[in-house]
């Protein structure tokens, strides 16, 4: 164990080196929160407290610190590995700012959502815990939104290779995991609240919300609702799904978006058309490309090619030249030419003597 902490630390900084001043600044503030938590309760000042965030208290500041803040020393290394792995995979497709932009919305939106849930579980419950014992903090909700967003941008990358899981499906299956050890004392309730409202503010965004070159959010089909979802409940979750949206965007929540596709034509002509949209026919098309090159490289490798050029040099070498072929012929023709008039002469002088 001992010999391969100085290698993760090696990476870990390499890593964090190539980041923006962005990511550096929150791993930064991470760190030194978690020294001042020795001398101060620092989870119950700048963490969100369901009791403290509503009137009259309206503690708003900690919808902004309370992911930076953490009790134990492996919550500390795992906010650092989600920040600087946003920063290395994230970051370099939308840009520091951009980054900053999804981290506070999905941390902010976390904290609102996390408090409105426990403040509805002590109106049915008048459990006066659920409002004051209970801190939602840390990196959490941001891990749910790291991975949707790794979902949407490279969801067909192998994630683990033993048993084969790729990114798209790694969202939700760390829900569930989450799910089976709150049995446990190892999670909490807030834990998986936490990621559970990442998820969802995450994908709210980026479905939505974000803006890019091609408009606002992303409608492809890989990246709708009902992909979080095993196969078999796709098709229900879809009819809920598309029946919230109707609703949300009859109240002016959310707006009904035109998906756009760009035949790529000389003029500068836009057709839309529903189920189509640029993002998802170029991921379309790199699967197709990568399977294509997979096929060929397997030709390859079971087939062995002669060489054109060395057989047409043997067969320059041992075959005889057109001239070589046509001389003897063109000799034997004249010997069969001479022989006839020979004996037709022979023939003539016997007749004449033989009169």
């Amino acid at each position: 164990m001992n010999r391969y902490l100085p290698v993760a630390r090696q990476h870990f900084l390499s890593a964090l080196a190539s980041t923006s001043v962005v990511v550096k600044s929150i791993c930064a503030t991470v760190v030194v929160l978690y020294v001042v938590s020795f001398v101060v309760d620092i989870v119950f000042v700048l963490g969100v407290t369901p009791g403290f965030l509503f009137p009259p208290n309206f503690w708003i500041w900690t919808l902004v610190t309370h992911p930076v803040v953490e009790y134990h020393i492996w919550d500390v290394a795992l906010s650092l590995g989600t920040v600087v792995l946003a920063g290395r995979l994230l970051e370099p497709l939308w840009g520091a700012l951009e980054l900053l932009i999804f981290f506070a919305v999905v941390n902010v939106s976390v904290g609102i959502l996390g408090g409105l849930s426990y403040l509805l579980t002590y109106i049915t419950t008048f459990n006066l815990d659920y409002l004051f014992r209970v801190h939602i903090h840390g990196m959490l909700g941001f891990l749910g939104g790291v991975l949707v967003a790794l979902k949407q941008t490279m969801g067909d990358t192998i994630a683990l290779k033993v048993p084969q899981v790729r990114m798209r499906v790694v969202p939700m299956l760390l829900l569930l995991a989450f799910g089976v050890l709150k049995l446990t004392p190892l999670v909490e309730t807030n834990m998986l609240a936490s990621y559970g409202f990442g998820i969802l503010s995450s994908w709210i965004y980026l479905r939505f919300y974000q803006k890019h070159s091609r408009g606002r959010g992303d409608m492809s089909d890989h990246f709708a609702f009902a992909t979080f979802f095993p196969e078999i409940l796709q098709p229900a979750v879809a009819v809920i799904a598309n029946l919230i949206h109707t609703i949300l965007v009859k109240v002016k929540v959310c707006r009904k978006t035109v998906k756009r596709y760009d035949v790529g034509a000389p003029s500068s002509i836009t057709i839309s058309l529903p189920g189509t949209d640029p993002q998802d026919a170029e991921r379309r098309r790199q699967i197709a490309l990568k399977a294509l090159n997979e096929r060929l490289k397997r030709s390859e490798d079971h087939s062995a090619w002669p060489d054109m050029e060395e057989e047409d040099e043997e067969e320059n070498i041992n075959a005889p030249s057109i001239s070589e072929k046509t001389k003897p012929g063109k000799e034997a023709l004249d010997g069969s030419k001479s022989t006839s008039l020979e004996s037709s002469i022979i023939t003539f002088e016997e007749a004449i003597s033989q009169s």
